[in-house]
């Protein structure tokens, strides 16, 4: 696709409304899940939401009392969309809260745990923080961890220079399985000084650069080899397996629109990034003490349930169209950039 194409954002102009009175809410929360891209409704209830890259994006509506709601839409380029929107009215019921020491503790492990999971532990997890734990409650059993949140989670990324608001939807952890879903609203913090926003900046580059999201995109603009990535496909992980080239063009099927790609392959592919080695963490994180990497980072991927869709921003639609292993499901929250982020120099949109 031309570099101007990606460039050629759109408008979203809405009202909100309460489902019962009709009356217009003022103050929710608007935004595109994962993005920079969000707004507070008016008085009147109106919002507007610019600058909307063309692709498949989720527009999420958030205000304290009243359910959720995302819509799930395809922006096409240059084009300006409207929606009128009705939020019903929750009740919030709150837990008995019983405290004691033992209960304090357990809850503290869960919470260290489910903050290593969730955030992960690259060296950018060391500078991210969850601001507001206390909305977190959690149930374990026979080894499986699941978790809620009764408000937006507050997370600081000093390492990258965002503030997020996640919605969470769902964890789940149990033995090397980890799934979790929710609705990530992206701010930038303000630095310190030119050093600090020099320090994100850097830190930025190299959160995308090797990330699912570079290769995606990679794919899509078949500049697989010159970005740096070799793809082979394995028949299962023992390591007598044999390992096969894969041409990056049998990846992608065209999609139902220009906008959307089908992302197919058989058993399980293996994704070499040559241009970065591992963080130092990532020894650590395998478990394997024996590791003698640092080397090229790399990665693994399963399609769940057949073919699935990938949109022009390098999402997969489906959150759990794909399973990962590897470096990317090493990289987590801690590492997560907004979804129209691109380098400097990126030139390939």
């Amino acid at each position: 696709m031309s570099s101007d194409v990606y460039g050629q954002s759109s408008t979203l102009i809405g009202r909100l409304s309460d489902a019962e009175t009709l009356r217009p809410l003022q103050g929710a929360h608007v935004f595109i899940a994962s993005s920079l891209i969000g707004s507070a409704s008016h008085e009147d209830g109106s919002f507007v939401l610019n600058e909307i890259p063309p692709g498949a994006h989720r527009i999420v509506v958030t205000m304290l009392g009243y359910e959720p709601t995302s819509i799930d839409t395809l922006f096409r380029k240059d084009h300006r969309y409207e929606i009128d929107v009705s939020l019903h009215s929750t009740t919030v019921e709150l837990e008995e809260v019983v405290v004691n020491a033992r209960l304090a503790r357990r809850w503290q492990r869960r919470l260290r745990k489910f903050t290593r999971l969730f955030l992960g532990e690259t060296i950018n997890s060391d500078s991210t923080h969850i601001l507001n734990p206390e909305v977190l409650s959690f149930k374990s059993r026979l080894g499986k961890l699941s978790a809620t949140a009764s408000e937006p989670l507050i997370i600081e990324n000093r390492a990258l220079g965002y503030r997020l608001q996640y919605y969470l939807k769902e964890f789940f952890h149990f033995g090397h399985t980890i799934k979790y879903d929710g609705e990530p609203s992206f701010t930038e913090l303000i630095p310190a000084d030119s050093s600090e926003m020099e320090r994100w900046q850097t830190n930025r580059e190299v959160a995308f650069y090797g990330s699912e999201r570079h290769f995606l995109l990679s794919l899509i603009n078949q500049t697989t080899q010159a970005e740096g990535f070799e793809i082979h496909r394995l028949f299962s992980f023992e390591s007598s397996s044999p390992r096969f080239n894969m041409d990056p063009l049998d990846l992608l099927e065209l999609g139902p629109t220009p906008l959307e790609q089908i992302f197919t392959f058989s058993g399980i592919l293996e994704v070499t990034y040559s241009e970065e080695l591992e963080d130092e963490n990532f020894k650590d994180w395998q478990r394997q003490p024996n590791w003698q990497r640092p080397g090229p980072q790399r990665s693994f991927m399963e399609l769940n349930s057949g073919p699935t869709l990938i949109d022009e921003s390098g999402e997969v639609i489906d959150p759990y169209g794909v399973t990962v292993y590897g470096y990317f499901a090493f990289e987590r929250m801690a590492d997560k950039v907004p979804k129209e982020y691109r380098p400097p120099n990126w030139n390939h949109h």
